[in-house]
């Protein structure tokens, strides 16, 4: 989107409409759709700051100690999801992945059995075990028993040879463990044939699952699924069984994963059938299916979950331009009468559309809305998003019939919107600031020594996504380049992003030139692949009004090429509504003066509390204000800041997503936090700084911060690196940990790259608090995780190990006063 999404004067006819009739209500919201299979891979990957504000409702994951995968134990990675708002949610026990081999090896049912047995007294033994449903088979109708066979005859030898393993398996789960749940039969997509044999056989021996499940995974799916859905429905009441509930245990395909205008459509599909979902596992496990970067950083497919997330009271009625279709229009929306919000979640089209809001009742609203519209971008798998950007906030009038009409204006298809209503109030609300902003396709860039690739459409679904499904693929021969013609409106400083690929094994390298004039070396961290999309941020250049050109040559590696961006540049900005927190306790709604805010105001009383999930790019101090009508107690990384209204405070937060609890007395209307991530104040000390014991060793790498790392650590109790460090006062720190390490596990899976972390204990005086490190993709790719500490004024030592296994490599450590 080059610019912003301007209003209208009024509805073209040739404009499609998205119709949101917010007396049609579907029931209450949900939020089933926003699971993951392999979403999590250990306790800490995802981090609790990604993992808590999504409010996950399921999650799907390999049985402890199976084989298929390295990690994604389901009761290993359960103490996370159930502490991060998912007490209520199901664990999906994938139980066939306790095999090594894919598709999985058939050793007759006997063998099998043996493993259910180890599985259920696993499980039934745990914490919260009344949270696990077991999945006893995964897509049986072409592993093991091929069902999808056209033959009859050997359709119905096949199909009775699973039934009668179903019922085996399913009365062995119950005889061990009485309460279990039970999810099948676990297709690889809707089987009108087989279902009605599975439920009449299932009814009349006892052995109807809990949960019904099936996968969709084709983009025939945003097509068909709700035929499919109907089709069942209606099998239920002919057969008297049910209704079950359902799980939808794998959807979407790779070109859908992180994309918030392709997720946006399966979403609201399943969404209004109140269904459970899990995005697919396509690639690495951990990742919440490729919606979270690194550990804690959102991209934005995370956005689009959080907004979801966001949802309250009932889901409405949508009624899309053109409905069951793939890649079009698409939308959910949900209207909370007690906090007097509409929101509407769309996208998956380019161009322009109408949301149109029918029954706005004046006694919730009034007779006037504000109407905010914020958008989501594509960023690529692996790239940092920062929170959404208000496009427009405008005050609308309520027509005669309860209608508000809220024109968009050049929506993009990989990006998805929300619109939000509440009443209008009075005074002039906070005007979006949209700086300009121009993308820039690397297919249609001047290219020397790469080939433009074709990649993520409907008939390679199962590639990765690509902007406009074009990009240049690596660029590896010392002549190759890619020149981008680009014109800015003005003179001044730009911001430059370019989404990208590297398999190189280590960073790479390219030069850039603007106007033929070398400008920087631009570095370019690891990705899983050369199609699985890092962005780069970081490069501001100065350019004239008018046209230049960009040139990016090979000088490292090898590194593919989608798109750039060119933004106005602005000091990193955001207002966080209190209004859209997350809230507990006594809190009220105010929207009757509107005046400098965006949506108006959050009344919290004693109790109450409101949390944000405050953005930052790196790590670093920002300046974080309350906008209040009384003081704030802000709680964040184990410390709590009183803050006076509208007094600046000084916080340092961890790149991603940092949530922080507001609570106090007061007339809340905002969290306004600002900066680029300030290192003043922050200690640091580089590998050559640490006591090394225990074998471990420093390794030179240009790549490392101080010119080396430490190797070799961990594995035994003595293995060890210990700094002293020296606070200038007692109180709350972040341990900020720069380390890399690529461990994996090559078990030639056909798709999925089982990479691995490390974990290590952090002992900071007399504390050891337990850590996890993602895989980096390469050693010398160094990633940041921060934990929260106590220091003493004064010396204090921090050491680093792991008594039981491979601690990663550490190039440096960081520590900073939470307030600054």
């Amino acid at each position: 989107m080059a610019g912003t999404l301007h209003s209208a004067p009024a509805a073209q006819a040739a404009t499609p409409r998205l119709s949101v009739d917010l007396s049609a209500s579907e029931g209450p919201v949900t939020r089933g759709a926003n699971g993951a299979l392999y979403g999590l891979s250990d306790d800490g990957v995802p981090s609790d700051a990604a993992l808590a504000p999504l409010k996950l409702t399921s999650i799907s994951q390999k049985p402890d100690g199976g084989l298929q995968h390295p990690n994604g134990d389901a009761v290993e990675v359960s103490k996370s999801f159930l502490r991060n708002n998912g007490a209520t949610g199901d664990v999906n026990i994938m139980m066939q992945d306790i095999y090594q081999h894919w598709p999985y090896e058939d050793l007759g049912i006997d063998d099998y059995l043996t493993k259910v047995d180890s599985i259920v007294k696993k499980v039934r033994d745990a914490d919260h075990s009344d949270r696990f449903v077991y999945v006893p088979f995964n897509e049986p109708d072409w592993i093991w028993y091929k069902l999808s066979v056209a033959d009859q005859a050997t359709y119905e030898k096949n199909r009775d040879r699973f039934l009668a393993d179903w019922k085996t398996v399913y009365q062995r789960i119950r005889a061990l463990d009485p309460d279990a749940r039970i999810a099948g039969p676990n297709e690889a997509y809707y089987h009108g044939r087989f279902l009605p044999d599975f439920l009449s056989f299932a009814k009349s021996n006892n052995v109807l699952p809990d949960v019904m499940t099936w996968h969709e995974l084709s983009p025939d799916s945003l097509r068909y699924f709700q035929s499919n859905y109907d089709n069942y429905r209606a099998l239920e009441k002919r057969l008297g069984v049910g209704p079950l509930p359902v799980n939808i245990d794998e959807y979407a395909n790779r070109r859908d994963l992180s994309v918030p205008g392709q997720l946006v459509q399966w979403v609201g599909m399943f969404e209004r059938n109140k269904v459970k979902a899990n995005q697919a596992y396509w690639d690495a496990a951990g990742n919440l299916s490729g919606n979270v970067v690194r550990s804690n950083i959102p991209n934005g497919g995370w956005w689009l979950f959080r907004w979801y997330a966001g949802l309250t009271g009932d889901t409405v009625k949508v009624t899309p331009p053109t409905a069951n279709a793939i890649d079009t229009l698409q939308g959910l929306a949900s209207y909370d009468t007690g906090r007097r919000q509409a929101q509407v979640l769309l996208g998956g089209a380019d161009g322009d559309t109408d949301v149109t809001v029918t029954h706005v009742d004046p006694k919730v609203f009034g007779t006037r809305v504000t109407a905010t519209v914020a958008e989501t971008a594509w960023s690529g798998y692996e790239g940092a998003h920062p929170a959404p950007q208000v496009r427009s906030r405008l005050k609308l009038n309520v027509a005669a019939d309860g209608t508000v009409t809220v024109p968009l204006k050049a929506l993009r298809k990989m990006s998805a919107y929300r619109v939000v209503l509440t009443p209008a109030g009075k005074g002039a609300p906070r005007t979006a600031d949209v700086p300009w902003s121009a993308s820039y396709e690397a297919e249609d860039a001047a290219v020397t020594g790469g080939e433009i690739r074709t990649l993520g459409t409907v008939g390679n679904a199962n590639g990765y996504a690509a902007s406009g499904t074009k990009d240049v693929s690596p660029l590896a021969a010392d002549d190759s380049k890619a020149t981008f013609t680009v014109t800015v409106p003005r003179a001044g400083r730009y911001d430059l992003s370019v989404l990208y690929g590297n398999h190189s094994g280590a960073p790479a390298t390219q030069r850039l030139t603007v106007d033929g004039t070398p400008v920087k070396t631009l570095t370019y961290g690891s990705t899983e692949n050369d199609s699985y999309r890092g962005k780069q941020d970081g490069t501001t250049l100065e350019l004239a009004a008018g046209q230049h050109t960009l040139t990016f040559t090979h000088d490292t590696g090898a590194v593919s090429l989608d798109r750039i961006d060119l933004t106005e540049h602005r000091t990193p900005a955001a207002s966080y509504e209190a209004t859209l927190a997350d809230i507990s306790g006594r809190v009220g709604y105010d929207y009757a003066d509107a005046t400098g805010t965006g949506t108006g105001a959050l009344d919290l009383r004693p109790g109450g509390k409101a949390v944000f999930d405050v953005y930052a790019p790196r790590d670093g101090y920002y300046t974080v204000t309350a906008r209040a009508s009384d003081p704030v107690r802000l709680a964040l990384h184990g410390d709590t800041v009183a803050a006076r209204p509208d007094r600046p405070q000084r916080l340092y937060l961890v790149a991603g997503n940092n949530r922080v609890t507001a609570t106090g007395a007061t007339r809340l209307r905002s969290l306004d936090v600002s900066g680029d991530g300030s290192a003043r104040d922050v200690l640091t000390y580089n590998a050559a700084k640490a006591q090394l014991a225990g074998g471990a060793r420093l390794v030179d790498s240009a790549h490392a911060s101080g010119g080396a790392y430490i190797d070799a650590l961990g594995g035994s109790p003595d293995s060890t690196a210990t700094f002293t460090v020296d606070a200038p006062r007692a109180g709350s720190y972040v341990l900020v940990v720069s380390y890399a390490h690529n461990d994996r596990r090559d078990n030639g899976h056909a798709y999925n790259t089982d990479i691995l972390s490390r974990t290590a204990e952090l002992t900071v005086g007399g504390t050891t608090h337990k850590a996890t490190f993602k895989n980096t993709w390469s050693e010398d790719d160094f990633w940041t995780l921060g934990v929260p500490v106590t220091l003493a004024a004064g010396a204090n030592t921090v050491t680093i190990g792991n008594a039981t296994g491979p601690a990663p490599g550490v190039d440096r450590i960081q520590l900073a006063p939470v307030r600054g």
